[in-house]
């Protein structure tokens, strides 16, 4: 299974981001090793990404990918949230399903009032570290550009990472907002893009 090597890839690169540190740290051990737990969130998302939303895979092996969400309509949101959760309950256990969702619906209340309802979402990115420092990661967001930008539609992210701030900046992300995520105890900055007026 190809998403496989990619899950590797993304598991390397985000080792130091504060909700994916808190999503291993609750994994039920009784069912799967943290980290093979991990692996598995990992994979499901790229695939809950190719069915509801935009997956991009790095084109050099299997280096990295990012993970996009786009708007939904209802019946088709409900069931994307019913799938992830049953996932995560079934796969990781019933302690990470409580975190995701403490974590998850405290940043959703706070880009509901900031984020356009028609904005794709970057999700999840990254490159292996290995990798890293080559450009491969703006080769994964800026693809999404292509079809975003003639919609006239925004995109967005959340990172806990302040020094990832500046490689969003440099593809047009600007910060709208920071706040503290009570969970990890840890600040986290929403950024925005607009689209790029396309002639």
């Amino acid at each position: 299974m190809k998403n496989r090597e990619y899950a590797q890839s993304l598991y390397h690169a985000l080792g130091d981001d504060v909700f994916y540190i808190a999503m291993e740290a609750s994994i039920d051990t009784g069912k799967v090793t943290q980290q093979e737990g991990m692996l598995r969130y990992l994979s499901y998302s790229m695939t809950e990404a190719a069915t509801y939303g935009e997956l991009v895979v790095s084109k050099t092996g299997t280096a990295g990918a990012a993970i996009w969400s786009k708007p939904l309509d209802g019946t088709l949101e409900r069931r994307r949230s019913e799938e992830k959760k049953s996932f995560i309950y079934k796969d990781m256990g019933a302690k990470s399903l409580e975190t995701y969702l403490e974590i998850v619906d405290f940043m959703s209340q706070r880009s509901a009032s900031i984020i356009d309802d028609s904005s794709w979402y970057l999700s999840i990115v990254g490159i292996d570290p290995k990798f890293q420092g080559k450009g491969m990661g703006a080769s994964l967001i800026t693809p999404v550009f292509e079809k975003t930008d003639p919609l006239g539609v925004p995109t967005w992210l959340e990172t806990f990472t302040q020094r990832n701030m500046s490689f969003y900046r440099g593809l047009g992300y600007k910060a709208a907002a920071s706040f503290m995520e009570p969970l990890t105890r840890t600040e986290y900055w929403i950024m925005v893009r607009e689209p790029a007026i396309v002639i």
